[in-house]
């Protein structure tokens, strides 16, 4: 073998091994695109604040969008004035958060169906956003807005894909993850508890993004319970209050999640969480792969 072919041969060894070594930290380095989908513009914040600020530190693209623009979700305000509230709510809760955007759409609160239109509309956002994971409600839930949501999202899980429907906007190349967000309903069936992120590090974060909402959580939903008496005038004691009346508590179908992704010492450890359900639409993703949509999960070999 002669020196100048030995050469070669090495150059082409190591050229081979730099190739492998970008290719590796280009699949390590791509950055996820998340979007959320909540029917008014505080429920993404409330149900997974916590996941998409982690998301975000990460460097992933995270947006949610409200199908509603809220403008019923009052007991003194309404109509445009409100939804120009809301809409700037969304807007500091989204810089509070760290994520890329906040859309608004302008469909009214408690007139929501599941039309061809919204469903357009949805399909637009999910195509223009590149989405590798989509969330949203499930179809379940006491509030109509909320379900025709899931079901706007969950009519849209295979037609994403379809060049023939919403043929102004070009068509993924790829079906995303389609996941929901975690809720109390037990009928038909209950919530289940297929992935979960300690958002222990970020649940400041969240609480700072749901405090954005201020129409919201300090004004209409203690109206809505009877409770508004209590919520503090002084504004430093307003977080206290929304942070003692918006912490849940960890159920053990949730630690045990917490467990399978974390392993138990962190698992155990946890003090807040978002739990998500796989949808049976859309990819249906393995445990590897839910580590790659979830890179904030830590392996527990």
């Amino acid at each position: 073998m002669t020196y100048k072919f030995k050469l070669h041969l090495i150059m082409n060894i190591l050229l081979f091994c730099c190739i492998g070594n970008i290719e590796a930290q280009n699949k390590m380095d791509k950055k996820l695109n998340i979007i959320v989908f909540g029917a008014h513009p505080d429920d993404c914040d409330n149900k997974i604040g916590g996941t998409a600020a982690l998301f975000a530190e990460m460097g992933h693209n995270v947006k949610f969008v409200s199908v509603t623009n809220g403008d019923a979700g009052h007991f003194e305000k309404g109509g445009g004035a409100l939804a120009k509230i809301r809409r700037a709510e969304a807007e500091a809760a989204a810089i509070r958060l760290g994520i890329k955007a906040y859309t608004v759409l302008d469909n009214h609160d408690g007139e929501l169906f599941p039309t061809l239109d919204v469903r357009h509309q949805i399909i637009r956002e999910i195509r223009n956003w590149n989405a590798d994971v989509v969330l949203t409600h499930r179809p379940v839930d006491y509030h109509p807005d909320h379900r025709y949501t899931g079901v706007l999202v969950q009519d849209a899980a295979y037609l994403v894909i379809v060049p023939n429907v919403v043929s102004d906007t070009p068509p993924l190349e790829k079906n995303p993850v389609f996941l929901y967000l975690q809720d109390h309903f037990q009928k038909p069936y209950p919530f289940q508890v297929d992935i979960t992120v300690d958002i222990t590090k970020t649940f400041n974060k969240k609480m700072s993004g749901m405090d954005a909402h201020q129409s919201q959580f300090y004004e209409w939903l203690p109206w809505t319970e009877g409770d508004l008496a209590n919520v503090p005038k002084e504004e430093s004691k307003k977080m206290a209050y929304l942070t003692t009346n918006w912490t849940g508590k960890i159920s053990p179908e949730v630690r045990q999640s917490l467990i399978k992704w974390y392993g138990k010492e962190i698992g155990n450890a946890a003090i807040h969480a978002e739990s998500f359900e796989i949808c049976e639409y859309g990819k249906q993703p393995t445990d590897e792969e839910i580590r790659a949509l979830f890179p904030m999960l830590k392996s527990n070999k």
